[in-house]
């Protein structure tokens, strides 16, 4: 099953292009998950919301709704990974109010933390096995087979990650899901995918995991409502080739 969503959904300039123009603010979460199934929360990493903040999320969303929650930027870029035990723990105290919303967590690293399989092992060490966690690292030194060997002991997903149109990390399988972020493409108008690019992910995606193995894409090409033309596009070709896809809004 490929869930498909976008990385946040409260941005201005979707009013008029995916929310009504007279639709308050705060009815925008219900309005954005009538028609997707899941989201990527960003905000998260900025400033942990509040454990009542999450409780509030699950209870205005449907039964099926997933949200993967970006791990505070206290753990990857101010602690840069050492000693997690308590930013773990105090985001998952927050963040599991969600119950069985609760999707992947993610955990981005900084572009200028070079590789440390050890302090990441320690850190992924710190989830229960039941929280999935997907990795995205982004300074090339990460790339080697100490860093697999870590992933798939703690059964985390390496990050498939695009930008322009192209992977920016080894698309490594390292357990049973998937999760691929796609930041931004090159058609037009910017920051849109062409329809060649997403189809390329489709395969990527259908090759490597099976059908009843969740496969979690976000779009974080905002501006403009990139994401929400993208995501029901790339949907649209996934279900085209015959594979299973969360819903998207009509296109």
């Amino acid at each position: 099953m490929i869930l498909v969503g976008t990385s946040g959904w409260q941005y201005r300039d979707w009013r008029g292009r995916f929310y009504p123009e007279r639709l308050p603010q705060r009815l925008w979460l219900e309005h954005f998950a009538a028609g997707f199934a899941t989201v990527e929360v960003n905000n998260a990493f900025y400033r942990l919301p509040e454990r009542e903040t999450f409780a509030t999320w699950r209870a205005r969303t449907p039964d099926d709704f997933c949200v993967a929650v970006k791990m505070s930027r206290y753990l990857t870029h101010v602690k840069r990974l050492r000693d997690p035990a308590e930013p773990v723990a105090r985001f998952l105290d927050r963040a599991t109010a969600l119950g069985d919303r609760l999707g992947p967590v993610l955990v981005q690293l900084p572009p200028n933390l070079p590789a440390d399989p050890d302090t990441l092992d320690a850190t992924l060490r710190r989830f229960p096995a039941d929280v999935r966690v997907a990795v995205e690292p982004r300074h090339p030194s990460w790339w080697n087979d100490a860093t697999r060997r870590v992933l798939e002991r703690r059964r985390a997903a390496l990050v498939w990650a695009d930008r322009l149109s192209r992977p920016v990390a080894p698309l490594w399988r390292t357990t049973d899901f998937g999760y691929l972020r796609l930041h931004e493409g090159r058609a037009r108008p910017w920051p849109r995918y062409g329809r060649a690019a997403l189809a390329a992910w489709v395969r990527r995606l259908t090759q490597a995991y099976g059908p009843d193995e969740p496969a979690y894409v976000y779009f974080n090409n905002d501006p403009g409502g990139a994401a929400i033309v993208d995501a029901v596009a790339f949907a649209g070709l996934a279900h085209a080739a015959g594979h299973a896809t969360t819903r998207v809004p009509p296109s």
